[in-house]
Parts: C-alpha cells; structure tokens; sequence
C-alpha cells in the first residue's frame, strides 16, 4: 500500500530536477562544477547544483536546496552534471 503523502513527495521531487535541453549549458554547468570539485576537493560541503545564465553562460554554485534565480538563469542539478551522457 502505497501512502499519499509518499507518492507525492516523490512527484515533487521528480517536478525539482528539470530536463537540461540545451548541451552548451550542460557542458558550461559541467566546467564550472569540475573546476569547483579540483579547488575544493577537501571541501565537505556539497553544491545543489549550478544556476547558469542561459546567454551568458555564467554560472554559481548554489548550496541552497531552494535557489533564487534571476531572469535568464536555470538551475542544473548536481546529479544532472554527475552523470555522464555521451552522445
């Protein structure tokens, strides 16, 4: 038996994490978290991800489960840089 509150809990966890559509973002978001894992790799707090500016392609770490972004911005989660798509 399945509870409500648990199915819902898991569609809105699914609803956090948005499909990245474009590559460039995704390599520049990619960039930007290896460069952050090289400096700090003895660092133990770890990043939620990644807000990006889609035109710019400049980004910031953000260590908040909840980020603010600005106009232009999206959010690139950790565990979409994590994983390695290769096409």
């Amino acid at each position: 038996m399945i509870n409500v509150s648990d199915e819902t809990e898991k569609q809105t966890h699914e609803a956090e994490i948005p499909l990245l559509l474009d590559p460039s973002l995704l390599r520049s978001a990619r960039r930007i978290y290896r460069t952050f894992c090289i400096l700090h790799s003895k660092q133990n707090r770890r990043p939620f991800g990644i807000a990006i500016h889609r035109n710019t392609h400049r980004g910031q770490l953000i260590f908040n489960n909840h980020p603010i972004l600005l106009p232009g911005e999206c959010f690139v989660a950790v565990q979409q840089l994590e994983t390695e798509q290769r096409y």
